[in-house]
């Protein structure tokens, strides 16, 4: 695979460390006013999650991760894991309940994420940022609760539990951002 060198690592670059794809989360530049210049980068484990930081000399060369994302569909799940198709080509891959996650607890059928394959293997799944689903059981309101930002458990569809206002009654569609589990609003009808 290709070398990148330390200059022209970007956030988001994929790149190869101690046999791990990685992706670059940021950068920074160092010129000490004595000795080389150097970059500080924050990097995360493809594979584990984990992240953390790694110091490289000005120049110095970085070998790059065979990483792709594919656009594809969410169609169910099995006891092997999630079965995904690939919208351009049609295949079916099955994708391991590790490289999903807690995300399972958003994914709909017919759901379009973005795959990312290491050497052909699926590796991660990422779902769009916010994703609207119906609330199927939540505590009805009380009259004279008015406190602002009053926030109470909702069971969605998938089986997720989330946090919602007062207000927000069972068999409501509301939109949820995926990353951090939080209720956006309520979703037209």
């Amino acid at each position: 695979m290709a070398n990148v060198d330390t200059s022209e690592l970007r956030n988001g670059i994929k790149v190869i460390f101690d046999r791990a794809p990685w992706i670059v989360l940021n950068v920074d530049f160092v010129k000490p006013g004595k000795g080389q210049a150097f970059y500080k980068i924050r990097v995360q484990n493809l594979l584990t999650g984990n992240s953390q930081e790694k110091t490289l000399r000005s120049g110095e060369k970085v070998e790059a991760a065979d990483v792709t994302d594919a656009d594809m569909s969410y169609l169910y799940a099995d006891a092997n894991g999630y079965v995904f198709m690939d919208k351009n080509t049609y295949d079916q891959i099955t994708v391991p309940t590790k490289a999903v996650g807690d995300q399972k607890d958003f994914l709909l059928e017919n759901m379009d994420v973005s795959v990312t394959l290491w050497n052909g293997e699926p590796i991660a799944v990422r779902l769009p940022n916010s994703v609207v689903m119906e609330i199927v059981y939540t505590e009805p309101a009380v009259k004279g609760d008015t406190q602002s930002r009053v926030m109470k458990p909702a069971k969605l569809a998938t089986g997720a539990e989330v946090q919602v206002p007062i207000f927000v009654a069972q068999g409501d569609k509301i939109t949820i951002n995926t990353q951090s589990r939080e209720y956006l609003g309520r979703a037209g009808k």
